[in-house]
């Protein structure tokens, strides 16, 4: 009597489970590593929308930049922008957080006629996970970087 073979053998099986986890193992950093440069380059392209928002307000408002960053949220509904929700930014980037970072505004001091003359946003990885530098930026609109802590105004800018 004839055997018959169809099919794989245990062996071959395991060497291709074998294969395919050297391959995962190769991509899998990769792709971390391209989800971290995606982030971070989200986390400074936010931070020029954001500035961009501030210097709109203050044109279009005449009242200096502004109290808190749900300023330059959407009005709610169907309303019209106001002083207090411009439409200038994105409802997600008004609440402090996108794409694995967390964006802090800090206003001014109000000088004798009430204006807010200065500000500053600081954009921060919520996990190492997510992104390894730290941003900075405010009314001057030049954007700083710092590997290892909260960036601030004496950090190197960043290029571009």
């Amino acid at each position: 009597m004839q055997k018959s073979t169809k099919g794989f053998s245990l062996i071959e099986l395991l060497i291709v489970v074998a294969i395919i986890l050297i391959i995962a193992a190769i991509a899998i950093p990769n792709l971390l590593r391209s989800r971290i440069a995606a982030n971070q380059a989200s986390a400074v392209g936010s931070l020029r929308t954001l500035n961009t928002a501030e210097i709109t307000y203050s044109s279009t408002y005449n009242v200096g930049f502004t109290a808190t960053l749900s300023y330059l949220a959407p009005p709610a509904g169907a309303a019209n922008p106001t002083s207090t929700a411009a439409g200038l930014i994105d409802s997600i980037l008004a609440l402090g957080s996108k794409s694995g970072y967390s964006f802090t505004y800090s206003p001014g001091a109000t000088d004798t006629t009430g204006r807010i003359n200065t500000y500053a946003f600081t954009a921060v990885p919520i996990t190492s996970s997510t992104g390894t530098n730290y941003y900075y930026t405010d009314q001057s609109g030049v954007i700083r970087q710092n590997s290892t802590t909260t960036a601030g105004s004496t950090d190197s800018p960043i290029a571009g």
